[in-house]
């Protein structure tokens, strides 16, 4: 058997978005002591939060001869430090498009508080399906969005009332939504995508998508039935598929 790991949960929220925001993490380390960690900011995104969650997470922990498991609800954030985080550098942290990446300064400190901490592994667990570890670090991050700074516990994991080894077995990244058709059936939207002061995002229903467009000024939104429309509507936009969430 190989090495327990250090066990970090991560979570972003911002309201409005942008607006307020906050993150929130748990760190357990295999000795059985967890420290919760949590922040915000006035005026923020939640990509932005997400990828906070992570670095300070990672800084906490620091450099480590074990391996490290974070576990997040951001396809973003594990899509970008696993795939485009690569092309990005390898053409100056310009997306495919040729436009500057959202969000470079918190990608680059992603990043070199992963190669400090050493072996990490990233794990996707879906948000809002009672997860332990996920439902506390959203708790944080929503009470910092709020401006209400909850009490954080550093403690022995036996005393922690939050059952937050419990994880699900299968923490693998789903694959992007796809449109799909039978007979007598309208065929179903890839996706559903957004502008909103700049800050590009997908969403999987128009319910989601019309939550954050409704009543902002200025946003932007379309259906695209397929992978290549999606990619031609973002690009219409001055985006890449690499720049949303």
């Amino acid at each position: 058997m190989g090495a327990m790991p250090v066990v970090v949960f991560a979570d972003g929220a911002a309201k409005g978005n942008p607006g307020p925001g906050g993150w929130g993490a748990i760190v357990v380390t295999p000795d059985g002591h967890v420290t919760e960690l949590g922040g915000g900011a006035g005026h923020t995104t939640n990509n932005r939060m997400e990828l906070s969650a992570c670095i300070e997470a990672l800084r906490h922990v620091g450099p480590t001869s074990g391996p490290v498991a974070v576990h997040t609800d951001s396809a973003y954030v594990i899509r970008g430090i696993r795939e485009w985080i690569h092309g990005w550098r390898r053409r100056g942290w310009r997306t495919a498009e040729g436009g500057d990446v959202v969000n470079r300064d918190l990608w680059e400190a992603l990043a070199a508080a992963a190669e400090r901490v050493g072996t990490v592994t990233w794990h996707h667990v879906r948000g809002h399906q009672g997860i332990p570890g996920n439902e506390r670090a959203d708790e944080i991050a929503t009470a910092f969005a709020a401006g209400r700074p909850p009490a954080l516990y550093h403690g022995p994991l036996i005393r922690y009332d939050v059952p937050v080894l419990d994880i699900p077995v299968d923490t693998r990244l789903p694959a992007r939504p796809r449109g799909t058709s039978s007979a007598g059936r309208k065929a179903a939207a890839h996706s559903y995508l957004s502008v909103v002061d700049g800050e590009p995002a997908r969403h999987t229903t128009w319910a989601d998508c019309e939550r954050r467009v409704k009543g902002r000024s200025g946003a932007r939104f379309k259906k695209a039935m397929s992978g290549a429309e999606e990619e031609a509507i973002l690009r219409s936009w001055g985006f890449s598929v690499d720049d949303v969430r």
